[in-house]
């Protein structure tokens, strides 16, 4: 029992995996993300087409479609980085994917090269949300930052306490 008591919390920090601005998930102009039917998180509107890691971990997922990246962190914390909105019709067009699934990826690694213009022309948005999706049981704690501006790999978007 003491042990459960002065058991030391966790933390897993999610960095910027774009350059761009941060929105609150709530400004996503998706329901799915904006009402938190993934899970928690956030969004950046990229200014480039450089997507990094934002932990250190495992890719676990990369749809054909090539539109998203699910990640683990190597605390256990599962993200999802969705790329635009609208954009799985793309069918992998404008995604240029550098990792696979089951690689292990370590913060700052290029996972993506994306053609911004691209998705702008033929997507709803290129707004990308940032989720927790193993988060909906309540047990992390999370917190946001309150910048406005990221900085791949360097900006710290959500700290996850468990």
């Amino acid at each position: 029992m003491l042990k459960k008591l002065f058991k030391k919390s966790k933390e897993q920090i999610i960095y910027a995996p774009l350059n761009g601005d941060i929105l609150p998930l709530e400004e996503v102009p998706d329901p799915v993300f904006s009402q938190k039917m993934m899970g928690e998180g956030i969004a950046i509107m990229p200014s480039d087409g450089k997507l990094v890691s934002p932990i250190n971990g495992k890719v676990v997922q990369i749809p054909d479609t090539k539109h998203a990246i699910g990640l683990v962190a190597d605390d256990g914390t599962e993200i999802l980085i969705h790329v635009g909105l609208e954009t799985v019709a793309l069918k992998g067009k404008g995604f240029d994917v550098k990792v696979q699934a089951d690689d292990t990826v370590k913060l700052g690694d290029l996972l993506m090269d994306i053609d911004l213009a691209y998705i702008k022309e033929h997507a709803s948005s290129t707004v990308t949300p940032i989720i927790i999706t193993n988060n909906t049981d309540g047990s992390k704690q999370l917190s946001y930052t309150d910048e406005t501006k990221s900085i791949a790999q360097e900006t710290a978007l959500i700290t996850v306490t468990s």
